[in-house]
């Protein structure tokens, strides 16, 4: 579907056979498609805002107040990771089994109650232990992801994905300015003590989180259909649609009836799901089946068992996932760390304040960077018709990315245009490699959707936190060109190793 400015605010076409929307009406809350993309991506923003709401307070005012050291701080870094891991394994079969609304609601309202109680802290045990139960708003990330897969067509779900991922992660960079906006407010205009003033910010944040989880329960369904319990009513029907259409076109009449179901609403992309490079044995009635057979799964998620967990798990596709998401949002979480730290050691000049606000804007550059991955990944696949053109732009940016850190690492610029440049273009190909994986995430075992995303994206914590240990335990603790280098020959053979494996597994329905 070609992309207009009025298909932001217009009530998009839908797909009559599973339901989802054609577009992203992105900027019309009224419409139900419009509100559940609102709430997904804002539902994300607000959780990173709380999650990673300590860093921009915690070097200066926080580190004083609570006798920090170094380590400690460390180690509450590496620990709100850890929980963010098991989170979102959790959160991937918790999807599946009660749907995305309920579990994103549900690790909203679990999050807001340690951000709540950050200001309770007056040790660094008790600062260690609150970021770790911190660490669950990481997990949002997968219900966010489940719950636009949902409610959008495969042709534009790169971008939805793409584009919630992206606005939400923002919520990283923008907490750098926030929370110190909120704390100053609060020292010099209501005159509270610098101890009291970071306590009485993390009200705001908590305030935002719980607000938008009851908005989730109380203005959003399910599924576009429905409740998610009665998800399974609709698989008789398409079906029956799927029986329609095979016995008409054995009786010869292939093409009209094709035509009819075409006209009644599935998309061109549905309709030719890999249509294209079926073998040459297939009759067009067969071809045709198979594809509406498709399009009739890719919303009937099944409920999750071990065995089927085990077999979706299992499959190379999913390690391909799990590998190239470990090494690309690792980086993203060991950066997003490191830089301030790092800025500040290279140019001094800049201060605290200065090296926060530079090192922040990694992370807001997710709100274009991401998008455009997902964009770019949705074109590919309207073009080609091919899971293997979104397979090598994932593996394009990995490598990429890969030659940024080596650059970074071996050069350790000195001079503030070449690092800022050299950080934006690694920022590109990172987060906009992300939003390409995770537009071809939903192609992966459909009807296990949830356990995908949560394995996928628990492997992007994984990668996280093996690389900040790598940081941690580098001869030099303060040398960062070091580490930066060392991702970036993990994150080449990483991307190298695995992009052989075929996009989607081998006999998957609509997988030729």
């Amino acid at each position: 579907m070609v992309f207009t400015i009025a298909s932001l605010r217009e009530a998009p076409a839908i797909n009559p056979v599973n339901h989802k929307a054609k577009a992203i009406p992105a900027l019309n809350p009224f419409n139900v498609y419009g509100r559940v993309f609102l709430l997904s991506w804002w539902g994300f923003f607000v959780a990173f805002w709380s999650w990673y709401a300590f860093p921009p307070l915690l070097t200066d005012t926080i580190k004083k107040d609570l006798n920090l050291s170094q380590a400690e701080i460390a180690n509450s870094n590496i620990l709100a990771l850890v929980a963010a891991l098991i989170v979102r394994l959790i959160a991937g079969t918790a999807c599946d089994r009660f749907g995305a609304r309920w579990t994103f609601a549900g690790i909203l309202l679990l999050g807001a109650i340690p951000t709540a109680l950050a200001g309770t802290a007056t040790t660094p045990h008790g600062l260690v232990v609150l970021r770790f139960f911190l660490g669950i708003l990481g997990g949002s990330f997968i219900p966010c992801q489940v719950w636009t897969t949902g409610f959008f067509d495969k042709s534009v779900v790169g971008t939805a994905n793409s584009l919630a991922a992206g606005l939400g992660n923002a919520g990283s960079g923008v907490t750098y300015f926030l929370m110190p906006a909120i704390f100053n407010s609060l020292v010099q205009r209501q005159g509270l003590s610098e101890h009291k003033a970071w306590r009485v910010t993390f009200v705001v944040p908590f305030i935002l989180i719980t607000a938008t989880a009851l908005a989730m329960i109380l203005t959003c369904p399910d599924t576009p259909t429905g409740k998610w319990s009665s998800r399974s009513r609709d698989i008789q029907r398409h079906l029956d649609m799927r029986d329609t259409f095979f016995s008409a076109a054995t009786a010869g009449d292939t093409k009209a009836n094709a035509s009819s179901i075409d006209s009644g609403g599935l998309s061109n992309d549905t309709m030719q799901l890999n249509s294209g490079t079926a073998q040459g044995h297939y009759t067009d009635a067969q071809a045709q089946e198979d594809d509406l057979l498709a399009a009739a799964s890719w919303e009937l998620v099944e409920e999750p068992t071990i065995k089927n967990s085990l077999e979706a798990v299992g499959t190379l596709s999913t390690l391909t996932l799990i590998v190239v998401y470990f090494c690309s949002f690792g980086t993203e979480l060991c950066v997003n760390s490191i830089l301030g730290a790092y800025y500040a050691r290279n140019f001094p000049s800049l201060g605290q304040t200065g090296s926060g606000s530079w090192a922040a804007m990694f992370g807001l550059l997710n709100a274009v960077f991401r998008p455009a991955g997902g964009i770019m990944s949705d074109a590919i696949y309207r073009s080609t018709k091919s899971l293997w053109g979104k397979k090598m732009l994932v593996h394009f940016f990995g490598i990429v990315l890969g030659v940024f850190l080596i650059l970074i690492g071996v050069d350790d610029p000195r001079s503030k245009s070449v690092m800022f440049g050299l950080m934006t273009g690694l920022a590109f190909f990172e987060e906009a490699g992300n939003g390409a994986l995770f537009a071809l995430v939903p192609h992966v075992r459909p009807t296990s959707n949830g356990l995908i995303t949560g394995v996928t994206g628990a492997a992007g914590n994984l990668g996280g936190i093996i690389f900040l240990l790598i940081a941690r335990y580098s001869k030099d603790s303060a040398n960062y060109p070091q580490v930066f280098w060392i991702i970036g020959i993990i994150t080449i053979v990483g991307n190298s190793l695995v992009a052989w494996i075929c996009p989607i597994p081998k006999g998957q329905l609509g997988g030729r």
